[in-house]
C-alpha cells in the first residue's frame, strides 16, 4: 500500500515510520476518534476501537471524541471535545502539536484538516478507512486493523530505541 507524507507519496512502511516519529516527538499528542470507532455500529468496531486505544497509550498521546458531528454551541469546553467545526479551538486550548483523526467520516474529517493546517502549527495524521486526506501532513488510506496495528508496533519499537 501507499501513504500520502508531506506531500509525497510513499510506501505504506514509511509512512508509518513518520507518523510514529511524529507522535513520539510531540510535546501533547492526541488522538481524536470520530463515531465511525466511537460506536459499536457493525462487526470489527470494538476491534478497531481497541486499537485505537493501543496506539494512544503507546505513544502516550491523549484522546478527546469526536462522538458526533454537531456544531456546539454557544461554547464547547475544549478539554474534553472538539468541535469539528472549530477543532482549531480544542488544539489552542490544549497546545497540541500532533494530532490524529481516525473514525472520522470524510467530510468532516476534510474540513476541520483544513482549519487546522490553516490556523494551527499542529502536525497532523490522518488514519482513513476510505481514500485518504491530502489536507494532513500524514494520510493514511483503506486504514484497517491490521495497518492500525502495524502504526502501534511501529510506535513500540521506535519507542524502544529511543530508549537505548
Amino acid at each position: 500500500g501507499e501513504a500520502l507524507v508531506e506531500g509525497t507519496i510513499v510506501s505504506l512502511e514509511e509512512a508509518l515510520e513518520k507518523a510514529a516519529e511524529k507522535l513520539l516527538a510531540a510535546k501533547n499528542a492526541y488522538f481524536f476518534p470520530g463515531p465511525l470507532v466511537l460506536w459499536d455500529w457493525k462487526e470489527g468496531v470494538a476491534a478497531k476501537a481497541r486499537a485505537v486505544l493501543d496506539m494512544a497509550k503507546a505513544a502516550g498521546a491523549g484522546i478527546i471524541p469526536m462522538p458526533d458531528y454537531r456544531p456546539k454551541y454557544p461554547m464547547i469546553n475544549p478539554a474534553v471535545e472538539i468541535n469539528p467545526n472549530h477543532p482549531n479551538l480544542t488544539i489552542w486550548h490544549n497546545q497540541i502539536d500532533v494530532c490524529a483523526f481516525v473514525g472520522v467520516h470524510c467530510h468532516y474529517a476534510n474540513l476541520a484538516l483544513k482549519i487546522i493546517r490553516g490556523g494551527t502549527d499542529c502536525y497532523t495524521i490522518a488514519l482513513c478507512a476510505e481514500v485518504g486526506h491530502e489536507d494532513a501532513m500524514v494520510s493514511f488510506r483503506q486504514m484497517g486493523l491490521a495497518e492500525m496495528k502495524q502504526l502501534t508496533a511501529a510506535i513500540v519499537r521506535r519507542k524502544g530505541e529511543c530508549r537505548q
